[in-house]
């Protein structure tokens, strides 16, 4: 099993098929802070209009903050649930998949999963309220033209009315207090859906399965192949694409990121661009997942952009699919050459950036770095594991983190070693999109007064999942397994950690792009700290490595 700790990217990257993601923090109109008292009415309109991954945007940050009215919680499940559905039968693999599962096959893979909530997920299991989320599962299936096209053109609205009779009998005639009682129920509801709408049952099992996954917390998610791939490629920092990170737009998707050095980068695609249509079809109205598919494809094949730039109008551009490397370290840069203060921006925790970090600094240490700025704003987190070894390149001793879990198995401390320490003074800088591993990074530093925190106040997403790949079926499912903890003992989950230095920046420089000190409140600020902490760094030593103890 691979733990991880928030394998997430503030935006879509739609050159891969798509694991389900914490929210953009960077908002467009869309996604905007929304006034409380207006939330629900906005909610309530997307729902009639169908717009659920419109309902998902306004409410996703609030629900994994634990602050969404309990009146909002029914109609944004219902969100999620929609998109999930579409997401998965979207997908060609998983359609696929589908086609050949056998039902005894759906059962086991059923009863897999529910065996892993049983024995992994930080909370304990309420398996009434799993099958209750595959239930309605399977009613949003049957509204969705993907699902209800290809598995249920048996249910008719008098078709569907005996299947929910038969399904109230199911339930209410048996207990649901263990998994064994939530495996019957949901073979039964399997064959009531067959024989009278006509659903395979392996169909309604696998949408059962995947309801209860996603029910169990934020972060909890079930995965096809091809969103466990692109988790692993997350992990990994590498993937076959385009090089760009997208979200909704009401044109089509904006383009947030440009990979430095991909195709997309060399075809003159910008951070801000619109990207409007693909192979000649327009994205108006159409979802991110539906827009990742058409931009998918093989390594060294082609696709047509229609780019939007404003005020111009949109123009074609043809980029190559390759293989693209997603640098976690980017601006690495004498911010005041003068001063010896250097800088650079961590985007995210990945394998190699421990070793990526260390070759940094050494090329900053040559440059005469006295003191360093650590750039953690918009840093959504990766793998714990990275988060320790990069702690422990500037901590010589001491807990960089512990997990507690509702299993003694996911109890851990993690530590850092005395080995290859970096010894120049140090300044984080985090803001409210700064979650999971950035939080992990920025609260060992202040717990053990290694350096100043500049900025505003982190995320506050303080739990660990792990990555289990199911058994032969080539899926998998993300759960919540722990939550973890500062070295004081501190939690992260809906508190972040708080700056030493408190800095409202009212707007931020454009991602991938290294913003002028002086234009950057925040930056500026971080620059001052350094300036009067400066001073000739130690020679640097072998990168340390990270020790965990029970």
């Amino acid at each position: 099993m691979a733990v991880a700790v928030g394998i997430c990217g503030l935006s879509v990257r739609a050159d891969a098929p798509l694991a389900p993601l914490p929210p953009a923090f960077q908002p467009d109109a869309l996604t905007a802070a929304i006034p409380h008292e207006d939330l629900a009415a906005r909610a309530a309109a997307l729902v009639h209009q169908g717009r659920w991954s419109d309902v998902v945007s306004i409410c996703e940050t609030a629900a994994r903050k634990g602050t969404l009215a309990p009146s909002l919680r029914h109609q944004y499940d219902l969100a999620k649930l929609h998109c999930d559905v579409a997401r998965r039968h979207a997908e060609p693999a998983f359609r696929g998949h589908l086609a050949t599962l056998a039902e005894v096959d759906a059962r086991r893979l059923y009863s897999e999963v529910l065996a892993r909530i049983e024995s992994h997920h930080v909370d304990a299991p309420d398996f009434g309220r799993l099958v209750d989320r595959g239930l309605r599962a399977i009613d949003v299936g049957l509204d969705e033209p993907a699902f209800a096209s290809t598995h249920a053109a048996q249910a008719t609205p008098a078709r569907r009315a005996v299947y929910q009779e038969q399904v109230a009998r199911i339930t209410g005639e048996r207990s649901l207090a263990s998994r064994s009682d939530a495996e019957s129920v949901a073979a039964s509801v399997a064959r009531a859906a067959h024989s009278i709408m006509g659903i395979p049952p392996a169909v309604t099992l696998l949408e059962m399965t995947a309801a209860a996954v996603g029910g169990l917390d934020e972060y909890s998610a079930f995965l096809t192949t091809g969103q466990l791939d692109d988790l692993y490629a997350q992990i990994e920092g590498n993937f076959v694409g385009l090089g760009v990170e997208l979200k909704s737009a009401p044109d089509g998707l904006l383009v947030v990121h440009v990979i430095p050095g991909s195709p997309a980068e060399r075809a003159g695609i910008r951070a801000s661009d619109h990207l409007v249509g693909v192979g000649g079809r327009s994205l108006a109205g159409m979802g991110v997942d539906e827009a990742a598919h058409l931009l998918q494809g093989p390594e060294g094949s082609l696709v047509t952009l229609a780019i939007l730039r404003a005020p111009s109008p949109a123009r074609a551009v043809t980029v190559r699919r390759e293989h693209v490397e997603v640098p976690s370290i980017e601006q690495v840069r004498m911010l005041d050459p003068a001063a010896g203060i250097a800088g650079l921006k961590l985007t995210s925790f990945q394998k190699t950036t421990a070793a990526d970090l260390e070759a940094a600094l050494r090329r900053l240490d040559a440059a005469g770095m006295r003191s360093l700025v650590i750039d953690l704003r918009g840093n959504p987190g990766g793998l714990l594991s990275s988060a320790v070894d990069v702690a422990d390149l500037f901590l010589d001793r001491g807990l960089v983190v512990a997990t507690r879990g509702r299993s003694p198995d996911e109890d851990f401390n993690y530590s850092a070693g005395k080995a290859g320490t970096w010894r120049m003074p140090l300044v984080v800088l985090i803001d409210g999109d700064s979650a999971s591993s950035s939080e992990i990074f920025a609260g060992a530093i202040r717990d053990h007064g290694r350096g100043t925190i500049v900025g505003s106040r982190s995320y506050g997403k303080g739990s660990i999942q792990g990555i289990f790949p199911l058994e032969s079926s080539g899926m998998g499912i993300r759960l919540t397994t722990a939550k973890f903890f500062s070295p004081r003992g501190l939690p992260y989950s809906g508190l972040g950690v708080a700056p030493h230095v408190q800095v409202h920046a009212a707007a931020k420089p454009v991602d991938g792009m290294a913003a002028p000190v002086a234009s950057d409140a925040a930056l500026a600020a971080a620059t001052d700290v350094a300036r009067r902490l400066a001073v000739r760094p130690a020679a640097a030593r072998p990168t340390g490595r990270s020790t965990a103890a029970r």
